[in-house]
């Protein structure tokens, strides 16, 4: 019985390292802009977000964070996990980073309309 499996570690380490780069360069930019927010009204923050610059540093940083994370767990759970829940909790990781990232941006778009 012979299985097709599909090498997919070269993929995982070039898109863990573009987004590697990418958080480095957004991780300051959010400590710089988004950080300072915290503590302040609400009303403070909200019109803050409701400025594209804003809205556009958070999406980003959270979109690739959340990305480096799935591809991140992803490769934890293939090298730690065996069996049949390897598939399942890999799964569920995509799931999460996909429903986090949808959330966040659904509630960007909430604030700026």
């Amino acid at each position: 019985m012979a299985f097709n499996i599909i090498k997919t570690g070269t993929s995982h380490h070039k898109a863990m390292k573009f987004s590697s780069m990418i958080l480095v360069l957004m991780i300051p930019v959010f400590l710089l802009t988004i950080a300072p927010l915290m503590g302040e009204q609400r009303e403070f923050v909200l019109s803050k977000l409701e400025q594209p610059l804003y809205a556009l540093i958070v999406a980003v940083t959270f979109t690739v964070g959340l990305l480096h994370f799935k591809s991140g767990v992803q490769v934890l759970i293939e090298d730690y996990v065996h069996g049949k829940m390897t598939k399942v909790w890999i799964n569920l990781t995509i799931a999460l980073s996909y429903i986090l990232i949808a959330l966040t941006l659904f509630a960007l778009f909430k604030i700026m309309i």
